[in-house]
């Protein structure tokens, strides 16, 4: 991987209003999901939107011309069209050259690291010719207001781009491990504005998929003591506990609950190997392809690694796929620090009160209803979707009201 980059949106609630408004106790969302604070998409917001925003800022913060792009593709499951792909008006808007491959890959949360997979063939094949590959995770988490989803949302998009002469992190080619299942725990028909959902369902067929891809990836599975970080799909931060528990178990073949003498140690893993990369997940919320990438931007700023230390990374998508491999950083990483770094982006959103959320929200769907045939100007290359390095160009929630 040669660079990262992070987009969200210019609004955000907090997760303790949101509680309020509900008449839920505060911590079940703060402390029961994990989660501070949800990034809010108000129009023109889209997928389309910040996965734009996202790659033009990894391309000009790693000083990546689009003419060395011979790969773009988008992972996401809240895409604008049913045909026509996400990756299509992101190469428009960036200029890449035509004779760049460009699609999208949808299994719900998984579609990013099937890219990622893709574009680590594309590179080995020799087809690449001395190019490189964009790829996008992007996507907008919605559900309905007063849901038990509801707290659950987010948005925002991680443009990543891989090559083969990485300076953030380089995958390992020898140890990987696969799941694919059709079950229904998550699901979205053309029909539905809106997931449907089985959350505690989703959540066994999770950790049955990690346990799957830990399998397979054996003989070459490393012990997790041999492990710096543990990285997993994180749609709320409490999932990566209830993930790490499940890798910590297979490690050591024991079944654990609170009462048990490993859970001390099974803590301390947690809180060394996982637990501190979480910040901008508790921030942002769950923006589905993208959760397990921002994980790794929150390791690559915070973490003091060595050169070849081991990394996993476990990617699920409901449905269901899954995939658990390995990567090493780079020697001289950190010093792109600051150019990763999206916590002026976090920083600088605009919170909203609850009224005003649920204004945004009304807005939205009403938009999605009524747009059944959108102007294909919608996505064209106007202000709105082109980062200038402030937000200062973006359209405000009063011009919703």
């Amino acid at each position: 991987m040669e660079a990262i980059a992070f987009h969200t949106t210019q609004y955000f609630i907090e997760l303790s209003d949101l509680a309020e408004a509900r008449s839920i106790a505060p911590e079940k969302f703060t402390l029961g999901l994990g989660q501070q604070q949800m990034s809010i998409a108000c129009p023109p917001e889209d997928t389309v939107h910040l996965a734009i925003n996202a790659a033009k800022k990894a391309l000009e913060r790693f000083a990546i011309s689009p003419d060395e792009i011979g790969m773009l593709v988008v992972g996401t499951e809240s895409g604008v069209d049913h045909s026509k792909p996400v990756a299509v008006y992101v190469h428009q808007a960036l200029g890449l050259p035509s004779n760049c491959i460009s699609y999208e890959t949808k299994h719900a949360c998984f579609g990013a690291m099937a890219a990622i997979s893709a574009a680590g063939d594309w590179l080995i094949s020799g087809r690449a010719k001395n190019r490189k590959a964009l790829i996008i995770a992007a996507d907008i988490a919605n559900y309905a207001l007063h849901s038990a989803a509801e707290p659950t949302q987010g948005a925002g998009a991680v443009a990543m781009v891989i090559s083969d002469q990485p300076t953030l992190v380089s995958f390992d080619r020898a140890t990987a491990g696969y799941f694919t299942h059709n079950v229904m725990d998550f699901w979205r028909p053309l029909y539905a504005k809106e997931a449907l959902t089985d959350g505690h369902y989703s959540i066994e067929c999770y950790l049955d998929a990690l346990t799957h891809t830990l399998m397979d990836a054996k003989p070459e599975l490393p012990r997790l003591s041999d492990l710096a970080a543990c990285l997993y799909h994180v749609p709320f931060v409490k999932m990566a506990t209830k993930a790490h528990q499940r890798h910590f178990e297979f490690d050591q073949n024991l079944s654990l609950d609170k009462e048990s003498p490993n859970w001390q140690r099974l803590l301390q893993s947690y809180q060394a190997k996982t637990q501190p990369w979480l910040e901008y997940n508790a921030r942002v919320g769950n923006i589905y392809t993208g959760s397990l990438f921002l994980s790794l931007m929150g390791l690559l700023v915070k973490g003091n690694l060595e050169p070849d230390q081991l990394i996993s990374l476990f990617s699920y998508g409901s449905g269901s796929a899954a995939a658990f491999s390995l990567i090493r950083p780079v020697a001289g990483y950190d010093r792109f620090r600051r150019q990763i770094d999206p916590s002026q982006d976090l920083a600088h959103r605009t919170k909203l009160s609850i009224a005003q959320y649920q204004d945004i929200m009304q807005q939205r769907d009403q938009l999605l209803t009524e747009n059944d045939r959108i102007d294909p100007a919608y996505w064209g290359l106007t202000a709105p979707y082109l980062y200038s390095g402030n937000r200062a160009h973006i359209r405000q929630y009063s011009d919703f009201l």
